[in-house]
């Protein structure tokens, strides 16, 4: 089998066919009885500049995959969403987040502006009302026609039509110094309600009334929650509810170490308010059983930390190995923790925390003439060999 991205891969209902990224910028649909594949379909024209990031989603007979560029941001490439057919591999709908009036797998020099990657940990988010297709992309170009770059997005099930867009009054702000929206992706809270975080350090709480429609929407969020620290949110965020109340978690290691947890609560007047927080940081939270577990890299060897969601109380810590962005799965009355890194982070550009480093041309400025369309740059050097891989397993008491 090829070699994997660091996309999640995603398996069919029935679990009997996994869908899997590769480096080539191929998706591949695997038998899980012999491992054979059964079909191959390129999601990007350009893999060496495109690639995907966030995992790939199985709704309702179909393959969702969204794309993003390498580390450092090199231009030319666009963030899209690529909607696959499960059973023929064929591509049904292509949404290009620049140049959204041409729904085709675009060659990226071909359109002027670049970036607006889509790498949320949660990837597309969808709402469970209505299938509707949730995400946020990262730095690029804005205009609300046909650049949405560091905006919130909702298309409808089969990514053909924008329902819905939002971005802040800052975005041009955003996009310069490099504090992308769709760092993290957005988490339905229930009744409407949508929390957005950012490499602002911010969570920002909008509606699905302040986001309908095609027209572009900026501002007018309910609320601006600063994050503990104000650290950039590159982690997923988790939402629950507990004791009757919808708790939002969120947590984000330090580089170099500390970091935060913290969880809110959406109450009565439809605002976030803080229920607690501490200076463990940790990737990704997952809640069950009313634990709430996150992965800390910061520390030696790394650990599985396991607090009360509704107190913040710590309840145990879970020596594991050393990783980056790894998240925590608890099912089956079981803990799973995969370890290890990509080395690298990806094909293009150098390691760190998020998508930032050295930054690529960032494509047309909203109302500026189109500049010349690059060129791709040669093929870069393969990554060095990745980790030797293990998972973790520990059975809850």
């Amino acid at each position: 089998m090829k070699q994997i991205t660091n996309s999640t891969p995603v398996a069919d209902a029935n679990r009997q066919f996994i869908y899997a990224a590769s480096p080539d910028g191929k998706v591949t649909k695997i038998s899980v009885a012999d491992g054979k594949a059964v079909w191959s379909t390129a999601v990007t024209k350009l893999p060496i500049m495109e690639k995907m990031d966030s995992p790939l989603s199985f709704v309702q007979g179909r393959v969702l995959v969204p794309t993003a560029g390498y580390v450092g941001d090199t231009a030319p490439y666009q963030g899209h969403i690529v909607v696959i057919n499960a059973a023929s591999g064929a591509i049904e709908h292509v949404w290009n987040s620049l140049c959204s009036d041409r729904h085709e797998l675009m060659d990226p020099p071909s359109c002027p502006q670049g970036q607006s990657a889509i790498w949320g940990r949660a990837g597309i988010v969808i709402d469970p009302a209505t299938g509707n297709l949730l995400f946020a992309t990262g730095n690029g170009p804005y205009d609300g026609k046909t650049a949405w770059g560091d905006a919130l997005i909702m298309l409808d099930p089969n990514a053909t039509q924008m329902l819905g867009n939002w971005t802040t009054t800052n975005n041009a702000a955003l996009n310069s110094a490099d504090l992308d929206m769709g760092s993290t992706s957005p988490v339905l809270l229930g009744d409407g309600y949508i929390a957005q975080g950012g490499k602002d350090g911010t969570i920002r709480l909008v509606t699905m009334d302040i986001i309908k429609g095609s027209e572009p929407h900026q501002g007018g969020e309910l609320q601006v929650v600063e994050l503990p620290g104000k650290p950039q949110l590159l982690s997923g965020s988790a939402t629950a509810k507990l004791g009757g109340k919808t708790y939002l978690f969120a947590s984000q290691a330090g580089r170099g170490g500390g970091g935060f947890t913290a969880a809110w609560t959406l109450g009565a007047d439809h605002k976030l308010a803080e229920a607690w927080k501490n200076t463990t940081g940790g990737n990704t939270p997952f809640v069950a059983g009313g634990l709430l577990y996150i992965y800390d890299p910061a520390a030696a060897g790394g650990h599985v930390r396991v607090f009360d969601a509704q107190t913040g109380t710590a309840v145990a810590t879970l020596d594991s190995g050393g990783g980056h962005w790894n998240s925590v799965i608890v099912v089956d009355n079981r803990i799973a923790l995969p370890e290890g890194a990509i080395s690298g982070f990806g094909g293009r550009g150098g390691g760190g925390g998020g998508r930032g480093g050295a930054r690529g041309a960032p494509g047309a400025a909203a109302g500026a003439p189109p500049a010349p369309a690059p060129r791709a740059p040669a093929a870069p050097p393969p990554p060095a060999p990745p980790q030797t891989c293990i998972v973790n397993i520990w059975r809850l008491p």
